[in-house]
């Protein structure tokens, strides 16, 4: 494997000129440039990253860790941070948590030894102050953790109100929604808090089911939609915290006859691209996934550049009725 010695050899120059000139410092006249990079491109020479990234303090690096990114949410998510983050200088270090706290923590581990640029946070088994002792730039989704941290969130509250709103419009007066787990302190449980106020203060009969701690187990949405069901058989109307579990309750409602929206109306959350393939257009709460991605990626370089930023960013959501409401 060619070092940076043989390409310094090969172009007839000091090895810290082919230094500055990997690392863009100090003026070089384009002659000289162009020498040097056609040393490396005869010899198929690949800088270490990592040397780089000790000499500049910097790797241009953003680690991103979330929970499942087969999960259409998070897929959607990554790559509009890859997207953004690409076109900014800067690449992608992938970890998939699937909500376990041990890989979690080898993930931070392995990210911290990459010298990555800052991490951003779509899992979040850990306490508050594993975070805290990261020493990195941090973006989180969906979780605030200190006055220190800057996390980017849709208004679940609002997105709550719209959906159970619009359900108790088109007549629905037995209500359910199905969301995580409320233990997991994140803010999407906003949703599940705006559906009981909003159902109450409409005196419409409603029902709160939750997952376990995984809140990404689907054959747990199967699991809740069969005892929904089963113990509230005149239900007319469902919020599901995800279009993935809007997309399971249509499923349960077509294997028990159940027309949709005709016997049970169905509002999800996301506004994932796949909700438009489900035979049934999804009704929704969508929020912006891009410009969510886009500015994790703007705090992530702001804080690497010294700037302070806000602890809180929550950008608005949209109701987009589809067919099964």
């Amino acid at each position: 494997m060619p070092t940076i010695k043989d390409v310094a050899l090969k172009a007839g120059v000091s090895v810290t000129t082919v230094s500055r000139v990997l690392n863009n410092r100090g003026y070089l006249s384009e002659e000289l440039k162009k020498k040097v990079l056609l040393a490396m491109d005869e010899l198929n020479y690949r800088p270490n990253e990592l040397a780089r990234s000790l000499s500049r303090s910097r790797s241009n690096i953003i680690g991103l860790i979330i929970p499942h990114v087969s999960h259409p949410f998070f897929g959607e998510l990554t790559g509009y941070i890859e997207e953004h983050a690409y076109r900014n200088g800067c690449k992608l270090l992938l970890c998939n948590s699937w909500q376990d706290k041990h890989k979690e923590l080898e993930y931070i581990d392995m990210l911290r030894s990459s010298r990555v640029d800052g991490i951003i946070m779509g899992s979040h088994t850990l306490e508050v102050e594993a975070y805290q002792q990261m020493n990195l730039p941090l973006v989180t989704f969906d979780r605030q953790i200190s006055p220190d941290i800057p996390y980017v969130c849709s208004d679940n509250y609002l997105g709550g109100q719209l959906a159970t709103t619009l359900l108790i419009e088109k007549g629905c007066r037995n209500i359910a929604h199905i969301g995580g787990h409320p233990g997991l302190n994140i803010l999407s449980g906003l949703r599940a808090e705006a559906f009981a106020d909003t159902a109450a203060a409409h005196q419409v009969q409603h029902t709160l089911l939750h997952t376990d701690d995984n809140s990404f187990d689907v054959a747990a949405y199967e699991r809740l939609l069969a005892q929904l069901f089963r113990e509230q058989p005149g239900i007319d109307g469902i919020f599901a915290g995800s279009d993935m579990i809007a997309a399971y309750a249509l499923k349960a409602c077509m294997e028990r006859g159940r027309r949709v929206p005709g016997d049970v109306r169905i509002v999800g959350y996301d506004g994932i691209a796949l909700r438009n393939m489900l035979g049934l257009p999804l009704s929704t709460i969508r929020q912006p996934i891009e410009a969510m991605g886009k500015l994790a990626v703007e705090l992530i370089i702001r804080q690497v550049h010294g700037e302070s930023v806000s602890a809180e960013y929550i950008l608005p959501v949209e109701l987009e009725e589809g067919a099964t409401t």
